[in-house]
């Protein structure tokens, strides 16, 4: 995707702090768009859950109030919205008054679903419960400390095959190796993932290289996992398939975007060592 596209967002460039509340700060960018030239298949459920730790606003008698927020944009929204964007457009709440956490909540749910078009959920979290929300490694097997030889770093879809397709297998891999770059910044961003699947068993070795392989891939979070997901599925045939990708934070925000041909029971929340 060529970085001249979104000029005009306030990404990559110096932009002036908000001095209040203002949801015009908000930059939506339409999927449809960033899909283009995308040729593997769409995910029937997603989703795309973005961790701000840098929330606050002031209560009606002007004292501080400091929070995390929780907002999960629905995969199939007409519209993402750019990082830098929302982090101005939440830096903008920094010198309202509010009198309840509830107001706040309404009012981000109202922006942000008119910015994306279709509902967002909006969870405001209180500090002290939220610390409890210790790091922990993604849950499966972790794949990186395979011996093998890495020729490409660029996208090689092609990589992937399955071991043995007779056997089928459920199982959950990890990797911490995702790296890929921002397409308008050219930026590292770095991620754990993990792919959980039943079907033919997927070579390991492959799944590593193919993971190192978007090295150098210039994408956002999003369609990143989108591409994770629809190669996979589509070079190694999985009955189900559900990919998971924690992003590192960056300006107190983490995306963590989730893609599926099915609804899971549960999404984890729990943030790694990098977030």
């Amino acid at each position: 995707m060529p970085a001249t596209i979104y000029t005009d967002s306030p990404l990559g460039r110096k932009v002036e702090e908000p001095s209040h509340y203002d949801p015009a700060l908000l930059y939506p960018i339409a999927r449809a768009e960033t899909r283009s030239g995308m040729e593997v298949p769409a995910a029937d459920y997603g989703g795309d859950i973005w961790n701000a730790y840098e929330l606050s606003w002031l209560d009606a008698h002007g004292k501080p109030v400091v929070a995390m927020g929780r907002f999960t944009f629905p995969a199939d929204s007409p519209n993402l919205i750019e990082s830098k964007s929302f982090k101005l457009y939440l830096n903008s709440y920094n010198d309202e008054r509010f009198e309840l956490a509830d107001i706040v909540r309404q009012r981000m749910q109202l922006d942000l679903t008119r910015a994306g078009g279709k509902p967002v959920l909006v969870e405001i979290l209180p500090l002290r419960p939220a610390y409890e929300l210790s790091c922990q490694a993604m849950a499966g097997i972790c794949i990186d400390d395979q011996d093998i030889d890495i020729q490409t770093y660029d996208p090689a879809p092609a990589l992937l095959h399955t071991s043995d397709p007779a056997s089928i297998v459920h199982e959950t891999l990890v990797s911490e190796l995702l790296k890929t770059n921002c397409p308008v910044t050219g930026q590292p961003d770095w991620a754990s993932l993990q792919i959980q699947y039943e079907g033919p068993q997927i070579d390991r070795s492959a799944l590593l290289a193919y993971i190192v392989s978007l090295r150098h891939h210039n994408e956002f979070h999003e369609l990143c996992v989108e591409k994770i997901y629809g190669e996979i599925m589509a070079r190694c045939e999985p009955a189900s398939l559900f990919v998971y990708a924690r992003y590192t934070r960056r300006g107190g925000l983490d995306i963590n975007p989730w893609r599926a041909n099915h609804q899971p029971k549960r999404i984890s929340q729990a943030r790694t060592l990098r977030q």
